[in-house]
């Protein structure tokens, strides 16, 4: 597969950036990493936003995310439900440049909201299906089982912080996971 072709078959290709829909005095215009972006291209099956703290990695991933049809908080796209409204207006304000091929599954796994994601769960198997017990597990634990759970072939996986929920000696555990899922096109990871 040459590089046009495997571009083309990317869930994501790229976003672009309208500043006209984002409010003059908002922080989004600070964070110097997204000032002046006007469109980021994505080229790779797996693309992997680094920088320091405040740099604007999870603003970015998050809008993304919400742009694509996920819950701010967490989950596939089946997650309908809000403990804190809190993303930004970024989701709003881009537009998302989209491949040939549409993803059969996909989640947004946010570290800092996965409680909330769990307990939505909770929730939702009451309706049917099986419930996953993410609360009866350590952090750790409910992290790869949710990963062995939902990252199927040919999906859409974007992760933000995924490495909060594994010790020190787990991180190649997650890495190996994404690599077994760049076979099963895998898309986004950010990481710290």
């Amino acid at each position: 597969m040459d590089f046009l072709d495997e571009r083309m078959s990317l869930p994501i290709q790229g976003v672009s950036i309208d500043w006209n829909k984002v409010d003059g005095g908002s922080y989004l215009r600070e964070i110097e990493a997204l000032n002046g972006l006007d469109y980021l291209s994505f080229n790779k099956k797996i693309t992997i936003f680094v920088g320091e703290n405040g740099s604007g990695k999870s603003t970015m991933l998050e809008a993304i995310a919400v742009n694509y049809g996920f819950n701010p908080e967490g989950g596939t796209k089946n997650y309908s439900f809000s403990t804190y409204d809190s993303h930004s207006e970024l989701c709003d304000a881009i537009k998302l440049s989209r491949g040939i091929r549409k993803p059969k599954w996909g989640y947004f796994l946010r570290a800092e909201s996965f409680y909330n994601v769990a307990s939505a769960e909770v929730e939702y198997s009451k309706w049917g299906g099986v419930p996953q017990q993410y609360h009866e597990k350590s952090h750790g634990e409910s992290f790869l089982k949710l990963v062995q759970n939902n990252f199927q072939g040919q999906g859409i996986y974007l992760l933000d912080e995924p490495e909060a929920a594994l010790s020190p000696q787990k991180p190649k555990v997650s890495v190996t996971l994404v690599d077994d899922a760049d076979n099963k096109k895998c898309v986004s990871v950010e990481d710290d």
